[in-house]
């Protein structure tokens, strides 16, 4: 079975290559119906396949950025995108992100870039989580409510309205960014960019694991908007990260392309995909998602506190991982098959 591994030149790692195309493929469906670079699946994903962490996140941020690219381009056609706000957000997405890989470099310098990376993505996917389904939860608890009054809940309606709140805050200068159809203060997006641009630069994500929520619970954006917008934002600070992890010597470009080429093609279903499933759909798939990836980040963490059962488990974070992947995948393919069956359906309908 050599023949299914291939040493890294930059590396030196011997890669199952099969993971890759699996990881390009899936992150590309899964990063075009979310709106994220998917790096949070996988940065985490390549440290278990073999690469050290800091070649991880570095080979990451280069496919990422390409990837991201090719989804901004088909969500753009759907009206998905404010390029407005996400140029607004570049500005403190640069910033964060070069904070970020330097102190990447100083852990690194100080042998701690595995462990603290590893714990830092339990602490931030445990977070999302809850946000996600809490939300959930509340939203469905609002929709009881309107339902014993015999009133209906409006489909913008959200579980926790923290970006009315927000948008209420007056500290000029005040902008309304038109397709995202909201109004706030010039300072909220840029904090918020900075806060996620420091995560891109030190996890080694596109900040859409967080932005995205951020977006959506933030700043008010409606889901399909928050995904798009993320996507042009996540291109755009990826193209600079990458660059600046080719810089340092901390990417593996031969790995990033096989995962580009897969992700391309995977990118196309999974913006189509959101076409079909809008709102609360998008992000309970995207809470599951997110527990997946903890599990697979967990078991890493007790494979180095158990040297015991290191291999068992090494291989059940690496099942895991590319399964779950596999699974949201194939997920998503098929509502897209199914939400264009409808459509096509319709039509022929509307035409006799």
């Amino acid at each position: 079975m050599e023949w299914l591994y291939m040493i890294m030149p930059i590396s030196g790692v011997n890669l199952f290559w099969p993971g890759l195309i699996i990881l390009g493929l899936g992150v590309g469906i899964i990063g075009g119906f979310f709106g994220l670079g998917g790096a949070w699946m996988v940065t985490p994903g390549l440290n278990i396949l073999g690469f050290p962490m800091a070649f991880a996140i570095g080979t990451d941020v280069a496919q990422m950025a390409g990837k991201s690219l090719i989804s901004t381009m088909r969500h753009a056609k759907f009206g998905n995108v404010d390029y407005y706000l996400g140029i607004t957000m570049l500005i403190g997405t640069i910033v964060g992100v070069e904070i970020g890989a330097q102190m990447v470099m100083w852990l690194e310098r100080i042998g701690s870039v595995d462990k603290v990376v590893r714990w830092l993505y339990v602490v931030l996917l445990l977070l999302i989580a809850w946000l996600v389904f809490a939300d959930v939860a509340k939203r469905k608890a609002k929709e009881r409510e309107a339902k014993k009054k015999n009133q209906t809940l409006g489909k913008d309606a959200t579980g926790f309205d923290w970006g009315k709140k927000l948008q209420a805050i007056n500290i000029p200068p005040m902008i309304h960014y038109k397709q995202a159809d909201v109004r706030c203060s010039f300072w909220l997006p840029i904090i918020v960019s900075l806060f996620t641009g420091w995560l891109a630069g030190i996890l080694g994500i596109g900040g859409g694991l967080i932005r995205m929520p951020a977006l959506v619970y933030l700043i008010g954006c409606q889901t399909h908007i928050a995904v798009g917008t993320d996507l042009f934002e996540v291109a755009i600070s990826g193209l600079y990260g990458a660059a600046s992890y080719t810089y340092k010597g901390r990417t593996e470009l031969i790995a990033a392309i096989i995962m580009l080429c897969g992700a391309g093609v995977g990118a196309q279903i999974g913006v189509v995909a959101t076409k079909y499933v809008k709102g609360y759909g998008i992000r309970i798939v995207f809470g599951l998602a997110v527990l997946g990836c903890l599990v697979s980040v967990v078991l890493k963490l007790l494979q180095a506190e158990l040297p015991a059962y290191s291999t068992l488990l090494g291989a059940l974070a690496t099942v895991d991982v590319l399964s779950f992947v596999s699974l949201i995948s194939i997920y998503i393919t098929v509502r897209m098959v199914q939400g264009a069956k409808a459509e096509l359906a319709a039509k022929k309908a509307a035409g006799n």
